[in-house]
């Protein structure tokens, strides 16, 4: 199963931590690593990452990290997400892939579902605990689904079941929708690409159950992070998270 990682943003909220969120330490360890490291835990075999900002360094770094990992770089960072998403698509290819953010730390436990998933254009893990004190409300992706149909997605949903985990299952359909809501005006961002294939009946949410996420966006959810990392959180699989 090959996994398409995000990692071109510009990291605004953390740029007080460091110049380079997918670089940033989380307990001694760069967070993309981090992110690799479960990801591969969870069932992922192979990498493409998308750098922008910071992405010389980003690129030596992940190198050495595994030659194997295949880096391209999006010519516009600034540009929503979804772009970044399609300057990895060649490369990817339009098989079925995980799709998942530089930021987003997760148990492996998720990635292991999301592989199982039904097959669909787009499965996405979500979180349904609405109580959990984790999730940052003002930043958060929220998500509204019928049974286990997405039907809504977006950060300001005033009707909302569930949050957006950071973790997919997609594959060249996702790509093609990206491309007609670009094409049509659209954002470009992997949400506006949800919300076209939710249209048509194409994007289905995975419950994630009790398992841990976290969204590493600034310096509280860094600080989160490390306490998770060192154990601090009782919740966390730490023999899957600390790899």
């Amino acid at each position: 199963m090959k996994a398409l990682i995000v990692a071109a943003g510009f990291g605004s909220r953390l740029r007080e931590v460091s110049p380079s969120k997918p670089l940033t330490s989380v307990a001694g360890m760069p967070l993309i690593a981090r992110v690799i490291a479960a990801a591969r835990e969870g069932g992922a075999t192979s990498f493409v990452v998308v750098t922008g900002h910071e992405s010389a360094r980003l690129t030596s770094f992940l190198h050495a990290l595994d030659p194997a990992i295949t880096c391209v770089v999006t010519q516009d960072w600034a540009l929503p997400n979804g772009h970044s998403v399609l300057t990895g698509a060649d490369a990817i290819g339009p098989e079925r892939h995980l799709l998942m953010m530089a930021d987003h730390l997760f148990d492996p436990a998720i990635v292991a579902r999301m592989i199982a998933a039904p097959l669909a254009p787009l499965a996405l893990a979500v979180d349904r605990r609405l109580d959990n004190r984790l999730v940052d409300l003002d930043d958060v992706t929220r998500v509204r689904t019928s049974g286990d149909r997405i039907v809504a997605i977006g950060k300001h949903l005033a009707d909302y079941d569930a949050f957006d985990c950071g973790v997919f299952t997609v594959d060249g359909r996702f790509h093609a929708a990206l491309r007609h809501v670009i094409a049509t005006g659209g954002t470009g961002s992997i949400s506006a690409g949800v919300e076209a294939l939710a249209d048509a009946g194409g994007a289905v949410a995975v419950d994630i159950g009790d398992t841990w996420w976290l969204d590493v966006d600034d310096a509280r959810a860094l600080a989160q992070a490390e306490a998770a990392m060192q154990g601090a959180q009782p919740d966390v699989r730490r023999t899957a998270l600390t790899a």
